[in-house]
């Protein structure tokens, strides 16, 4: 990430040498509500967590809420959850809502073993292992009615055992696989303002957030990276939405249309599996399909999102001369 980084900088430096400051915003750090880490211990009005800071503490009000894979208690987490804590406004030693142990896996479905399946990211990232249990089969049956290998699959849950166990969907399955997606043709003209969904994904996959700084960046993943320049490539197909071509070290300016919320983010990664999804997020009744950017976990929830919804309706203004 430091090469990506140094690159980054450097793009934009020579951008606005060019154009001026104005055209390339710089990113900016994560809002000071959001706090990551791992759960050191946890009472009835209050939690330590483990974090990249140190060692931090949130006290719990009666409007606090927790979810655990659902709605939760604060007897529900334990030592050694990593937890997301996004604090009230207030400030930042008190906690507005808790999400402990929050997973997501979103890619194609390559293995099916009972009630075990094992999702290809795309763009070379490890497979996950997710388990759909008997309780949220149902759930996840309605909008994934083809758990079988080559079907898009999309669904947040929780960490455990290494795994993530599915409790409910993010999206509605394509009804074909992924192999027999329709075609779409490349945009010829592409906005500098661009409208659609903006998701999110973990970087570090819950593991010690509370020593790996990618846990708490302000980054996005990206559906429609540049090939040139690229070594590594990334596996996207064209987008739903008519994104411009982009490189890593790129900044977005970001909003999240419910909240009006807005952010400048650098992109880090290719969010493959977000180009193979042509879908809307049902918040705040939003009309713009397609994924605009994959927020990290921690900056989605800066910006007004929340994890279990999977979602929000944002517009992406991409900084003029980068690419």
């Amino acid at each position: 990430m430091s090469v990506m980084t140094g690159r980054g900088s450097d793009r934009r430096r020579f951008t606005a040498a060019v154009l001026g400051p104005d055209a390339v915003p710089e990113p900016l750090p994560l809002s000071d509500r959001v706090a990551r880490g791992v759960v050191v211990d946890v009472t009835s009005y209050m939690l330590c967590l483990a974090t990249t800071r140190g060692e931090e503490r949130f006290l719990f009000e009666r409007v606090t809420s927790f979810w655990k894979g659902d709605e939760a208690d604060p007897t529900d987490l334990s030592p050694g959850d990593d937890a997301v804590v996004l604090c009230s406004h207030d400030g930042r030693l008190v906690a507005e809502r808790v999400w402990a142990q929050p997973a997501r896996a979103t890619g194609v479905i390559v293995g099916v073993e009972g009630e075990e399946l094992e999702i290809d990211p795309g763009h070379g990232r490890p497979r996950v292992p997710v388990v759909v249990p008997y309780r949220s089969s149902g759930r996840i049956g309605v909008r994934h009615p083809r758990l079988e290998p080559g079907y898009v699959f999309d669904a947040i849950g929780v960490w455990r055992a290494g795994a993530v166990w599915a409790t409910r969907p993010a999206t509605t399955q394509p009804p074909y696989p992924l192999h027999a997606t329709p075609h779409r043709p490349p945009t010829l003209q592409y906005a500098d303002t661009v409208s659609g969904i903006a998701t999110w994904y973990d970087p570090v996959l819950g593991r010690s957030s509370h020593l790996d700084p990618r846990a708490l960046a302000n980054a996005a993943a990206y559906p429609a990276i540049d090939p040139v320049g690229h070594s590594e490539g990334c596996d996207r197909r064209t987008p739903c939405a008519p994104l411009p071509l982009l490189s890593t070290g790129a900044t977005l300016r970001l909003r999240n249309d419910c909240t009006r919320d807005t952010t400048v983010v650098p992109v880090v990664d290719c969010a493959a599996a977000d180009s193979w999804i042509c879908d809307l997020c049902p918040t705040c009744g939003g009309q713009g399909a397609g994924r605009i950017a994959s927020l990290t976990m921690t900056a989605f929830v800066a910006l007004g999102g929340r994890l279990e919804d999977g979602c929000f309706n944002a517009t992406v203004t991409v900084a003029q001369g980068e690419g």
